[in-house]
């Protein structure tokens, strides 16, 4: 396990003490499996970040907590790291603590162990239940800034929201729904991963608000629990698909895109139109293939920046400023998609 790091500062970034760390540097054994997982995990965000090391500037550490799909937690971190050198010449180090779904317990507990041990601020994309609300109020207690990233927990003592307007993301959906499927007879399946995340109800919310308005013909048939993840998406497109034949088109909020086009193709059913959010790896690609209509989306590396700055106001290293104002949604088609930012 070489790298070129002291043991005080793989410690701080794993949120272990220094003698756990020699411990599993030195191979002396006695350590669970998941804390040597844990100092890899620290040495290797350490060489990604590690030009930040050499700055000469505040140092602020921040947790970065996330229940997501991995391609999606996989773009905060690629966004968040290549907004490190913008923030000079304060040194912002970062600690991440993603995972794809689980109890809600468990993120609770990674919660409380930050509030535990500190912290300059956390930012969190997580459920809206009264379990989280209640942990972000012991972060807050603890003096811990907590700024949500693309969904909100108003309830909660939260500091600042940073993303997209979501209501208005669903009715820009609709819009292009309207527009493209034309007159073309035919129903719109909507995906949720999960009905306990804020953003994506408020963006089905938004989306079903104009479809009524403007086409109260076609029906919306929702289903959600999928968790974004193809293995759980599959099945629950294809028994929504089997149930209802006159779905022609697709409004995925939530994601799983892979396994909702399988689901269409395998019935030899046609997608005319499928708008998604995101440019994840995974609609990136569908996007050049043209198996989605649009993708829409916001500046991550923006969102991080935005989230980092509030940190450090919070922590009286940067002067006051105006309210956080949502980030810009933009439409991107298979002919303008971004080309990819450096890191």
């Amino acid at each position: 396990m070489g790298h070129p790091f002291p043991i005080r500062e793989i410690a701080r970034q794993a949120g272990l003490s220094e003698a756990t760390v020699d411990r599993v540097l030195n191979g002396r054994g006695g350590v669970r499996e998941s804390t040597e997982r844990e100092v890899r995990q620290a040495i290797a965000d350490l060489d990604r970040q590690r030009t930040q090391v050499r700055l000469v500037g505040r140092t602020f550490m921040v947790d970065i907590v996330m229940q997501a799909p991995e391609r999606f937690t996989t773009a905060v971190r690629g966004a968040l790291e290549a907004e490190l050198p913008s923030l000079h010449p304060a040194v912002v180090r970062s600690r991440f603590y993603f995972r794809e779904t689980g109890p809600v317990a468990e993120l609770v507990g990674t919660l409380d162990r930050i509030a535990r041990r500190g912290s300059q601020g956390v930012i969190l994309k997580a459920p809206d239940v009264p379990e989280v609300t209640a942990a972000v109020g012991r972060l807050r207690s603890a003096e811990i800034p907590v700024v949500t990233l693309v969904t909100d927990l108003p309830a909660s003592g939260r500091l600042a929201y940073v993303g997209i307007d979501n209501r208005a993301a669903g009715a820009t959906a609709a819009y292009l729904m309207g527009q493209w499927l034309g007159d073309r007879p035919g129903n719109v399946l909507t995906s949720l991963s999960s009905g306990f995340f804020r953003n994506e109800e408020e963006r089905e919310m938004g989306f079903r608000s104009v479809m009524r308005a403007t086409h109260p013909e076609r029906t919306v048939v929702e289903i959600a629990e999928g968790q974004g993840l193809d293995a759980t998406q599959y099945d629950l497109v294809r028994a929504a698909l089997e149930r209802d034949p006159e779905i022609r088109a697709v409004y995925s909020i939530g994601g799983g895109n892979n396994a909702t086009l399988r689901a269409f193709a395998e019935l030899g059913r046609e997608c005319a139109v499928f708008v998604a959010h995101d440019l994840d790896h995974d609609n990136t690609r569908l996007l050049h293939e043209h198996r989605l209509s649009a993708v829409l989306h916001h500046d991550l590396r923006q969102d991080m920046r935005e989230a980092c700055h509030l940190v450090m106001r919070a922590q009286g290293a940067l002067p006051p400023a105006g309210p956080t104002v949502p980030s810009a949604i933009q439409v991107v088609t298979p002919y303008n998609v971004p080309a990819p930012t450096g890191r």
